[in-house]
Order: C-alpha cells, then sequence, then structure tokens
C-alpha cells in the first residue's frame, strides 16, 4: 500500500461566532518500529515510503497561524486503508458516519451496536483561542494498516 492511499483530506474550519483565522495545514505519516533492546522498549517512527497490512502508523498533523485570531477546529478524513486507534491527547472527536454526526466514540452507535475504532471514518480536534494564540501546533493520532 502506498502513502498516496493514506493521504488524509485536512479541512481547517473557524469556529463559529470568532474572528476567523488564517491556518495553514500540513500533515505527515510515519511508520511506528517496537523493538526491546537490553530488556527496555524503544519506539522509533520512520517516515512511511511503503505500509504493511498490521502496521502501526502515527499521522502528524501540524497547524500555523498565519493572520487572524479566535479558535478553529481541525477535521482528518480517515483513509479506508487505515484503521483508526486514538490520538496524542484524547481530547478528539470522531464521526462513524462520514462526518455527519461527532461525539466521543464509546458513546456512538451503528445501528444497535457500539462503534469501534474500526468505524471511525473522520476526526476532528478543537482548536482554543488560548491555543492559538501559540501560533502553531501539532495533532497525532494512531492507526493501523488494514
Amino acid at each position: 500500500m502506498s502513502r498516496r492511499i493514506l493521504a488524509a483530506a485536512l479541512l481547517c474550519v473557524p469556529l463559529p461566532a470568532l474572528a476567523s483565522p488564517a491556518v495553514t495545514l500540513d500533515s505527515a505519516v510515519y511508520v511506528e518500529h517496537v523493538q526491546q533492546r537490553n530488556g527496555t522498549l524503544t519506539r522509533a517512527l520512520e517516515p512511511a515510503n511503503r505500509l504493511n497490512r498490521g502496521e502501526r502508523v502515527v499521522t502528524l498533523v501540524n497547524w500555523y497561524m498565519l493572520g487572524g485570531s479566535g479558535g478553529f477546529t481541525v477535521v482528518n478524513a480517515i483513509p479506508a486503508g487505515l484503521a483508526y486507534q486514538g490520538s496524542a491527547d484524547g481530547g478528539e472527536d470522531v464521526s462513524v458516519d462520514g462526518g455527519k454526526s461527532w461525539g466521543k466514540l464509546a458513546q456512538l452507535h451503528i445501528g444497535a451496536r457500539n462503534a469501534t475504532p474500526e468505524d471511525v471514518t473522520h476526526v476532528r480536534w478543537r482548536v482554543s483561542p488560548q491555543q492559538a494564540l501559540n501560533g502553531a501546533g501539532r495533532i497525532a493520532y494512531a492507526g493501523f494498516v488494514r
């Protein structure tokens, strides 16, 4: 599976009732390698040039304020070839219906069953006006190649 298949669609929208910030986003996908050396587990991230089924990948989304003020929302579509695992901070909302409805994974359902990480189609983070004052930030989430 190539890196292009996992290229994520990123969208940034201002939060309602706030001044519209000008924000740019970039992202990169890495493969996580876990090794045991001298009884200690080490984790290393390498650029994802080629992906194989079962590999754990980490996507880093960087945001940069170019002007304006206020908070904004970053929305990321999860590629079909990736099973969502979670984010670094756990503050994200997820969607299991293509972005129509949002919530914490434990609260979402598909029909009568509870939604699972494999059902996640989109993930979003709200960057508060206070966080935006930093001028830049990073959001990270992980998944497994299907």
